[in-house]
């Protein structure tokens, strides 16, 4: 998803359906879309992602061009409502990350949740190739958790331990990153409220091994074409029913969709 500037204007918000009314993407009444469930007692894992409006994911290789004032607003949401941002080490890599930025108010918010003022951000990775003076470890309030298999662990550690929490999430194989086992991991860690931003490989990941709760769908008013990506890329196809939680749109002509697994 894309960052921009502290100073960009807040955005303005329509509820479509019966009920619509504008809601000011700075009075709070926004959170309340992207609220976890309470009492919760496993991982609710929730995707955010954004696709054009031909189901392209990326415009030159980044999510950057595809978003705009509102999708920023509603990306600050999510974040400032999860225990921990889950991603994978390619979209560390493209979209250049740096750890969460949680303005002191939404803090406050947090700690009377429960929460830690600031959530981690989880990478999963396979070989661990994260740069340790990349600005993902730099720049940022909480040291990361990489979560990444046995093969790797003990080299992933002895270069990124002083840096970041390493974690062993394999499951059967131990070449692979097993996603039950990361979210067991994060779990111990009471990190249940999981925010995945990508990319396409780990969403997938999640919808293959039927992890994923719920979608936050941003669809952006252009046209891509191309060869872009979709919003999830994995060998594996499973049919999953889906019902709408809430669309909202905003006066760039955006739409920004949630939905949850029907149970």
């Amino acid at each position: 998803m894309i960052f921009m500037p502290d100073t960009a204007p807040a955005a303005q918000f329509t509820v479509l359906g019966p009920d619509g009314a504008p809601i000011n993407g700075t009075d709070g009444r926004l959170s309340d879309f992207y609220a976890y469930p309470a009492d919760l007692g496993r991982c609710w894992v929730r995707g955010n992602m954004i696709a054009s409006i031909d189901g392209g994911a990326t415009a030159s290789g980044k999510t950057a061009a595809l978003g705009a004032a509102g999708d920023r607003s509603v990306f600050e949401q999510m974040r400032y409502a999860a225990d921990v941002i889950l991603v994978g080490a390619a979209t560390v890599r493209t979209e250049n990350y740096s750890g969460a930025q949680v303005p002191v108010p939404q803090r406050g918010a947090r700690q009377a949740r429960g929460q830690a003022e600031v959530p981690p951000i989880a990478v999963i990775t396979r070989s661990g190739d994260l740069d340790p003076g990349a600005r993902f470890f730099t720049r940022t309030d909480v040291p990361p958790l990489i979560l990444t298999c046995s093969a790797a662990c003990d080299a992933t550690r002895r270069r990124l331990g002083g840096v970041a929490e390493v974690i062993d999430a394999s499951g059967p194989r131990p070449d692979e990153v097993d996603a039950a086992t990361a979210l067991q991991a994060l779990a111990e860690r009471k990190l249940l409220r999981v925010l995945s931003e990508g990319g396409p490989l780990i969403l997938s990941l999640l919808i293959e091994n039927d992890l994923l709760d719920e979608l936050c769908l941003t669809v952006a008013p252009f046209l891509v074409g191309g060869k872009a990506p979709r919003i999830a890329s994995g060998p594996g196809e499973v049919l999953t029913r889906m019902r709408p939680a809430h669309v909202l749109s905003d006066d760039d002509g955006y739409l920004y969709t949630r939905y949850v697994r029907l149970d």
